[in-house]
């Protein structure tokens, strides 16, 4: 594996990390100035803050990541796992989302796209 696919692997990490924490600058820090992040429902989203703002708004209620599987080769990570919401007494939802996440990595190892797809049942 070469080594800006690795600094990728481990900025994808921290990425999920600092969502979970509710960290956006921390989180803004990994993303390229160019990042494109598409989510489901959503219009693609451009740029750091932009991308930022819509994982924000795709998540709420707060939830946690927990990565189950991470795949990388050729700047290209793919990630598995669960979305598990916080329980609220506005939302008491707790029904967790499997999900895959599709990331390319920059030259500079900053994360420069990602595309998130859920589970369905069929």
């Amino acid at each position: 594996m070469d080594l800006v696919t690795a600094a990728g692997i481990d900025h994808i990490r921290l990425v999920y990390d600092y969502l979970d924490a509710g960290d956006l600058d921390g989180c803004a820090s990994l993303l390229h100035d160019a990042v494109i992040f598409e989510l489901p429902g959503q219009p693609p989203a451009r740029g750091r803050s932009e991308a930022v703002r819509a994982h924000v708004r795709h998540v709420l209620p707060a939830a946690r990541h927990e990565v189950e599987h991470l795949l990388a080769r050729d700047r290209t990570v793919i990630a598995t796992g669960r979305r598990v919401p916080a329980p609220t007494a506005a939302a008491p939802d707790t029904a967790d989302h499997r999900f895959v996440d599709v990331f390319t990595i920059a030259p500079d190892g900053m994360v420069r796209t990602c595309v998130r797809y859920y589970h369905a049942t069929p």
